[in-house]
């Protein structure tokens, strides 16, 4: 019987939560055959089986969160060419020929090898997997169903907590009592404050409890790190934009946008990736315990994409050497496929700057939140139309609410008013957007 583990999916992935389990027991499946889909970092992965043979136990379920090394599957491999037309009696040695001739008296099957001391099943290597040996789960954990769930629910490694039970049995509160020790540490080991208690809220009235899990999970995690760890100042501005929004329009009734249609978010993913060049502040990072500024010479824009399990932010790479046709062609692949579940993980690293485009939405202005260790973040709102006073006269003018948000221990505020000045006057000439789409 051979041990199918989870395999390293990926830099930094630790643990992933199981959304579908694709074979039952007793399935036949071939070593590249998917047996679980799972979520990791807002992506969504199917895992392979890593092993042809007919499965004999399922050790996930669906909503379980594991860690790489755990133990998916039990599988019983394919028999050995010449042996795949015989039961497991035939399979064994043959019982010797006594010398008289004689039929031997028949023996019993010889029992599966034992593992050697302190040694484990075979384990399967995936493509790509690292070949540090996986790690020793030990002793089953003595805990109830019921715990097992609150723990998956929390995101709790039972392994890691101390059961106050007999003989260590992990009650309700262990669980609880450990999932709050891990919270209150990383918040005090970010910088920020220790989160309070919570009130008893069932005191005025019925309540229901949901597991932060899943991409919500892991984009409180990510917020909640970058809210205490950059000093964050926001600045607005506006755009007018009457003259680029008629292009668009007249653009995309052209023959040449039948595939992607022209978005202002793209001209906006344009517009910005050629300001990362001429201010590169902005496209840096602050290595704060080296004391040093992280300059990066690659231009890749995260756009935030809405979708129904969270926020994703898919990486438009290169996005400063792209023509304006590529990128929107680029921003609408990266959109469908975040929203069908198709992101692979390296999709959504890698970023040094980010853009998020709330106008769909209604909103004007907002304060979006700068995704560290990046420095900076460019906000889009509605854009709508406003009287705007020109030679004497108002004149109806559609103006675009743009927000920078930045981390203020790199960037002054003279510099984010230059930078968002530059940006809104780019979306202001479309002349130099359409010369900049075809540099």
């Amino acid at each position: 019987m051979i041990e199918s583990r989870l395999p390293e999916l990926g830099e930094n992935v630790a643990t992933v939560e199981v959304s579908a389990v694709l074979v039952a027991a007793g399935d036949a499946v071939r070593a590249d055959q998917p047996v679980i889909e799972v979520e990791t970092e807002k992506a969504s992965l199917e895992v392979p089986a890593g092993v042809a043979g007919r499965v004999r136990e399922v050790r996930v379920r669906g909503g379980d969160t594991i860690r790489v090394g755990d133990v998916i599957l039990l599988v019983e491999p394919e028999a050995e060419e010449g042996e795949r037309s015989r039961g497991p009696e035939q399979a064994l040695p043959p019982a010797a020929t006594p010398p008289d001739g004689k039929d031997a008296a028949p023996r019993p099957p010889a029992p599966p090898p034992e593992p050697a001391a302190g040694g484990t099943a075979a384990v399967v290597e995936f493509p790509g997997q690292s070949k540090d040996p996986a790690p020793d789960l030990g002793q089953p954990v003595p805990a109830a169903p019921s715990v097992r769930a609150l723990a998956r629910e929390l995101g709790v490694d039972l392994r890691e907590v101390t059961g106050t039970g007999a003989g260590g049995r992990i009650s309700r509160d262990d669980v609880k009592a450990h999932a709050k020790k891990k919270i209150r540490a990383a918040a005090a080991g970010a910088g920020g404050a220790l989160p309070a208690e919570l009130p008893d809220f069932t005191r005025w009235g019925e309540i229901e409890r949901r597991p932060l899990a899943g991409v919500r999970r892991v984009t409180a995690e990510q917020m909640a790190r970058s809210w205490a760890a950059i000093p964050l100042v926001t600045q607005f501005d506006g755009a007018d934009v009457t003259q680029l929004e008629a292009m668009r329009k007249r653009f995309n009734q052209r023959p040449e946008a039948a595939e992607s249609k022209l978005s202002l978010t793209a001209m906006a993913l344009k517009v910005t990736g050629a300001a990362l060049r001429r201010f590169p502040q902005f496209n840096a990072s602050l290595d704060a315990a080296a004391g040093e500024i992280v300059y990066k010479r690659y231009v890749h824009i995260g756009v935030a994409v809405g979708t129904d399990r969270g926020l994703l932010v898919p990486v438009i790479r290169d996005a400063d050497k792209k023509g304006l046709l590529e990128l929107a062609a680029e921003l609408d692949g990266a959109a469908a496929r975040a929203r069908a579940k198709k992101t692979a993980p390296d999709e959504l690293r890698g970023a040094t700057f980010t853009i998020s485009n709330l106008g769909g939405l209604g909103t004007t202005s907002f304060t979006p939140l700068v995704n560290w260790p990046e420095v900076a973040i460019l906000g889009l709102g509605r854009a709508e139309i406003r009287a705007v006073h020109e030679e004497g006269a108002f004149v109806p003018r559609l103006i675009l609410p743009l927000a920078v948000s930045y981390d203020h221990r790199l960037i002054d505020g003279a510099d984010a008013a230059r930078f968002l000045r530059w940006i809104a006057e780019a979306l202001e000439q479309p002349l130099v957007l359409l010369l900049e789409a075809h540099s």
